[in-house]
């Protein structure tokens, strides 16, 4: 056979085979099933859990019962005695820092010894009628309650101050915070009596005794409250918080020299900011949950204890002047519940169930 023949054979072979290759692999890989990889995943994802809807959503802080009281000094001087310490339980009344009186001292001596004088003066003068006589009674008792009070404090102070240096451990502080008390109502009692006889018509004018007696008892007075002055004094029961006064330092009356902070820790609660759009979602009893970074999964149920009536200023994150810029917050107080292990000053979250949670009735038996 003719080489041209062959070759032409060979060619329409091998195009035969390529048409054939070209037909069925196309076929082959088309016909394969589908992956079920995607569909078995669709059908086994499970949605995703969704939290409680919240109503309203706000920073807090964490403060004692009645907040935190900060006392400072009423008079500049130098501070003597520090006779509280941190986490201190306080009674009202109770002695927390002492400044130096060793002047005004001074003047209390002087004026009670003037004080003594005018009234030895003024009984060798007789009283002129009854009504005189009710005027220097309730006068001479006022007096007597004053001193009467100062000694109770005083008699309060030493054992105080012996009881925290450890030398009279057995001393009945009870008994002496009930001693200045009784003291104290004795004097409004005077000071009543006094008013009464004052106000009475027809009562005749005081004598020159009387009048410098009068003027010596006020000028004891006053050195006696300018001494009390001297002594920062709890104003409240509760728990020292923080000490920032230290013997020998001068203090100054000011706002911002604050020497203790005192907070009532018997329970807590959360003064929180909330959002001007927000201020509609928001009401009195109102059940809340707070959540601190400290106590990661842990929730502190809580209720609105009261909605302020007006909008303020940001305290939380103030830091400096106010600016232009910044946005005034609604102010809400939530109570908490129990005594969690939260501590005043901490920063936390806030969170209000909504209104139709808030007022859902506790489950029972449904009617028919």
């Amino acid at each position: 056979m003719p080489k041209g023949g062959s070759s032409l054979n060979m060619l329409i072979v091998m195009a035969i085979l390529a048409l054939g290759v070209g037909y069925y692999v196309p076929q082959t890989f088309s016909s394969r099933p589908a992956e079920p990889a995607k569909a078995d995943a669709t059908a086994t994802a499970k949605p995703a859990a969704k939290g409680p809807a919240w109503a309203v959503s706000a920073p807090g802080r964490v403060e004692p019962l009645g907040g935190e009281v900060r006392i400072g000094a009423q008079v500049p001087g130098r501070i003597a005695e520090v006779l509280a310490a941190a986490n201190d339980r306080v009674a009202a009344g109770d002695l927390l820092v002492r400044l130096d009186d060793e002047e005004l001292l001074g003047r209390v001596h002087s004026a009670t010894a003037e004080a003594a004088i005018r009234k030895r003066e003024r009984d060798k003068d007789e009283a002129v009628g009854k009504l005189a006589q009710e005027r220097r009674s309730a006068e001479d008792a006022v007096a007597n309650a004053e001193r009467q009070l100062v000694q109770a404090r005083d008699e309060h102070d030493r054992a105080l101050r012996a009881r925290r240096s450890g030398s009279e451990a057995n001393a009945d502080m009870d008994k002496l915070r009930d001693a200045v008390a009784k003291a104290r109502d004795r004097l409004e009692q005077a000071r009543a009596s006094l008013r009464k006889a004052i106000s009475v018509e027809n009562l005749p004018a005081p004598t020159r005794p009387e009048a410098t007696l009068a003027a010596a008892r006020a000028d004891l007075s006053q050195a006696e409250a300018a001494r009390e002055r001297t002594r920062i004094r709890a104003a409240s029961a509760g728990t020292v918080l923080h000490v920032h006064a230290k013997a020998g330092e001068t203090a100054t009356a000011s706002p911002e020299n604050v020497l203790v902070v005192v907070g009532n820790l018997i329970s807590l609660r959360v003064r929180a900011e909330i959002e001007e759009r927000d201020i509609g979602k928001v009401r009195a009893g109102q059940p809340a949950v707070v959540r601190s970074d400290a106590f990661p999964g842990k929730d502190f149920e809580g209720k609105v204890a009261s909605v302020a009536q007006a909008l303020g200023p940001s305290r939380l994150g103030q830091r400096g002047p106010r600016k232009p810029t910044d946005v005034d917050v609604l102010e809400v107080l939530i109570d908490l519940a129990g005594l969690p292990p939260l501590l005043p000053g901490m920063r936390v979250d806030v969170f209000l169930r909504p209104e139709a949670t808030a007022q859902q009735p506790a489950s029972g038996p449904q009617a028919n």
